[in-house]
């Protein structure tokens, strides 16, 4: 191997990481661009090359991700329908297969599943074994009366059993949606209340940071107002007696109980579904409203996963791979697709910092972990324990390091090379519910630019426009997509005329996919993400993104993390910044000056914030996303909408009602 890591000071003008000839010549990206010229008859020496073609010949593009990565089913023979219209576009029209049975597909890597709940349960699962459980629960989910079209919602960890009901539902057409079991009563009916499962799986309760959490009677105040369910279907992961804790619920029966009639059942009966039949039902974070209900479909979905790992992640059959998520985050969804290229799911829940914060390396070296998957919020709390994996694991097998969530700063690229692993693909990767994957993202091929995301994704047409719709180079602006593309969702659930779906990405730009992230587009052709369109400041006129504040104050050992905002204030706005600082540590002038001075010093004196407020902690979402839109109203004495979206709204009292922020 040919690592070229940087082994001095940081030096700006060189890559952090580049793969030698030999690691970039074996990947799957190398072999699908050597697929892509024969399909083509063009040279496509480079990534730009690659990248034009995928967008200018679609339908050529797409068919060839389903070749190459051994879709199962039927693709038809129209590729693309009505591709003018934006949204409208329909994608192999005449397409026939089944989610599940990609999943489940034959390949020569038994071990599907493992999974480690904090340091207190752990259990693993073969490709044979998870496809028997598929069968017997998709068997008794057909004698409890569901069909397609019909939602079946989890209300659950990331468990083997989460996964099992997703990929039974899907056998059938059943329509899958899930949210994590942290969720208060009013966050699971602001969610499941929209989309009226006939079918909520949950459990006993979870473990986290060592303790147990009970959910009974979270369970016994909100199914009186599920009224859709008719099974509530209980597992145990604390080792209660399920069958008990069913019988005092209503329409409940334990896991075992409601599967023990098939237990012979062997044999899955896939349904062959159109493309864009529906698969998810996702929901946006909520913290401005109810939440909005996305539907994904089935084809858009998978065929974008599998681009997306084995292309730009290099996921091959028989790689161990690990997101640290919980089942309401997309990034669970895409780590369960992650069973089509043949690797094994490394599944991990509760908190990443039991173990004297070690849990993650432990299950790294212990499973031979290949991809790690995380947020940027676990990354900068790494780096600020002082824990140096490097030094104190064996991570030879580990190839890449994926990071998203929130912006990955650029002295987290300087951590992650210097305490994690040298000769790895860091890939800081930005997408969302909306698209259930990433706009940008990783090339196992490509240099890793400090603080850079690596390139855009393939078949998407994706561009950085001002605010008159002109597309812009090495300047901040909107992300767009110009282009239809699969996995765009396939509407908005209990939006008929499609308003909703239109008002939420086209309405800026019509025709026009608008994201909501504020970005640009470096010389290097990457990608730096300066945080959320709707967080955007404008101090006197000039728009700021909140991460390139964010990037310099946590520069600071004392900063644990920030949280800034624009304050509307005589006539115009002034910056407003929130610190939670390291325990013991208060702000003091001396400590607010050197916050000011570093800001001043890393962006410009139009970033130096008027106000520096401490604050015991920052609100975020339950995905680790920060709220600065919540926050923002709090200020302002304006309600938060949806308080229930929040993982700690608690920590909304530290904002309010601030003396310093009346002078």
């Amino acid at each position: 191997m040919n690592d070229r890591s940087r082994d001095a000071a940081p030096a700006f003008d060189r890559p952090l990481w580049m793969p030698g000839p030999a690691r970039s010549a074996a990947t799957r990206m190398a072999a699908f661009t050597a697929y892509a010229r024969q399909i083509s008859r063009m040279a496509l020496e480079s990534y730009a090359d690659l990248h034009a073609w995928s967008i200018g010949a679609p339908e050529q593009f797409w068919p060839a991700v389903w070749e190459f990565c051994g879709v199962l089913g039927e693709r038809g023979e129209q590729v693309l329908a009505d591709p003018q219209r934006m949204p409208g576009a329909r994608w192999f029209p005449d397409a026939r297969l089944n989610f599940a049975e990609n999943l489940l597909r034959d390949c020569s890597n038994p071990e599907a599943l493992v999974f480690w709940g904090e340091n207190r349960v752990k259990r693993t699962l073969p490709r044979a074994g998870l496809r028997q459980q598929t069968a017997q629960f998709a068997a008794a989910l057909k004698a409890a009366g569901i069909g397609p079209g019909d939602r079946v919602a989890a209300y659950l960890p990331n468990l083997p059993e989460t996964i099992i009901a997703l990929l039974a539902a899907a056998s059938m057409g059943a329509v899958f949606t899930s949210a994590s079991p942290d969720f208060g009563i009013q966050g699971v009916l602001d969610r499941f209340g929209q989309t009226e499962p006939k079918v909520l799986i949950t459990c006993d309760g979870y473990w986290y940071n060592g303790k147990a959490v009970e959910l009974q009677s979270k369970l016994a105040g909100l199914m009186p107002q599920l009224p859709s369910v008719q099974h509530l279907i209980l597992v145990s992961y604390l080792g209660s007696d399920t069958d008990a804790l069913a019988a005092g619920l209503p329409k409940g029966v334990s896991w075992t109980r409601f599967i023990a009639p098939y237990a012979t059942v062997t044999d899955i009966d896939f349904a062959p579904l159109p493309f864009d039949h529906p698969l998810f039902i996702m929901y946006s974070s909520g913290t401005t409203g109810i939440p909005k209900c996305i539907v994904h479909g089935a084809g858009g979905t998978l065929l974008q996963h599998l681009k997306e790992h084995q292309l730009h992640s290099d996921l091959r059959e028989g790689d161990r791979f690990f997101y640290f998520t919980t089942c309401g985050w997309m990034m669970w969804n895409w780590l369960v697709s992650g069973l089509a290229s043949g690797a094994t799911l490394l599944l991990y829940d509760g908190s990443p910092f039991v173990a004297r914060g070690r849990i993650l390396w432990d299950y790294a070296q212990t499973e031979r972990m290949t991809h790690f998957g995380t947020s940027a919020k676990y990354l900068d709390a790494l780096a600020k324990t002082g824990l140096k994996p490097r030094q104190d694991y064996d991570l030879r097998p580990l190839r890449a390091i994926l990071s998203t969530g929130s912006p990955l700063v650029p002295e987290r690229f300087d951590s992650v090379y210097a305490e994690i692993k040298k000769d790895l693909q860091l890939a800081s990767i930005s997408g969302g519910t909306d698209i259930i994957s990433c706009f940008v993202l990783g090339n196992p091929m490509l240099p890793v630019w400090r603080g850079e995301i690596q390139c855009k994704g393939l078949g998407l047409a994706v561009e950085v426009w001002d605010d008159q719709g002109q597309s812009v180079r090495e300047q901040k602006g909107e992300l767009v997509c110009t282009r239809p593309f699969p996995c765009m969702p396939i509407g908005f659930w209990n939006d008929p005329h499609g308003k909703k779906y239109q008002a939420a990405y086209f309405e800026q730009f019509p025709g026009v996919w608008r994201h909501g992230d504020f970005c640009e587009i470096t010389r290097h052709d990457g990608l730096i993400i300066h945080g959320r369109s709707d967080a955007t400041l404008n101090p006197g006129g000039v728009r700021i993104g909140t991460a390139e504040i964010y990037r310099q104050v946590e520069k600071l050992s004392e900063v644990v993390e920030s949280l800034v905002i624009g304050q509307n204030w005589e006539a115009d706005v002034r910056l407003v910044l929130f610190v939670k600082l390291q325990e013991g540590v208060d702000l003091d002038h001396a400590l607010a000056a050197r916050i000011k001075q570093t800001i001043r010093e890393g962006a410009t004196p139009r970033h130096v914030p008027a106000k520096v407020l401490q604050v015991t902690d920052i609100p975020r979402t339950r995905s680790g996303k920060i709220v600065e839109l919540a926050v923002r109203n709090i200020v302002h004495g304006q309600p938060v909408k949806n308080i229930e979206a929040l993982a700690n709204p608690e920590a909304l009292a530290s904002f309010a009602n601030r003396s310093e922020l009346q002078d």
